[in-house]
């Protein structure tokens, strides 16, 4: 069988595992703060930082839910992790934003952070002071789902079918939650272009 079979056949599997009902947990969550005008705020490193940013796009101009991710300032990002160190840099842009009981934080990591193992200690510091506020806290994640699992309202935690690709389905089943999450009824608010386009 060749990789790429190996690959599709468990990215198929994973969707015969995940939790939609923890989907539709985070879909009630984020109709909460649209409902209530809080905001979202997106965190993630890496590739999920990249996933970060084009959710901001989609749940701004599909859902019309206000909403923002810190590393889509590359300015403030690098300053901050500067002057003020790698562990804080989300926890002290979030508390410039005023992050509050109205808000909702959506981590997307593969591992969702761990003080123990110096993985991501910047989700986990931006968690404990999301926690501290009263905000939502929610994530998609792989792995064991980590710290964000250990504090989210809802998560849904990509399952692991081959401990050799954890990371690459990860970010990809990112993708697949947020655009199902932006594409809900109870969240989706102005049509996407093409399906909307009269051909």
């Amino acid at each position: 069988m060749s990789y790429a079979q190996i690959h599709l056949n468990e990215a198929m599997e994973i969707i015969k595992q995940i939790d939609a009902a923890a989907i539709e947990a985070i879909a009630d969550l984020m109709a909460n703060v649209k409902a209530n005008g809080g905001r979202i705020f997106f965190l993630g490193v890496g590739g999920s930082a990249a996933n970060c940013s084009h959710a901001v796009n989609d749940f701004r101009k599909i859902a019309e839910i206000e909403a923002y991710a810190p590393t889509d300032n590359v300015s403030e990002l690098t300053a901050r992790t500067n002057d003020e160190g790698w562990s804080t840099v989300f926890s002290e842009w979030l508390k410039t934003s005023k992050i509050n009981h109205r808000d909702l934080l959506f981590v997307f990591s593969v591992g969702g952070g761990n003080l123990e193992k110096n993985i991501s200690p910047n989700l986990v510091e931006a968690l404990k002071l999301a926690k501290s506020v009263g905000a939502k806290i929610t994530g998609v994640v792989g792995r064991d789902g980590g710290y964000t699992a250990l504090e989210a309202d809802a998560c849904v935690i990509i399952p692991t079918v081959n401990p050799d690709t954890i990371t690459p389905h990860s970010e990809a089943f990112q993708a697949v939650v947020w655009h199902l999450l932006v594409s809900h009824p109870s969240l989706k608010t102005k049509p996407t272009k093409w399906e909307s386009a009269v051909t």
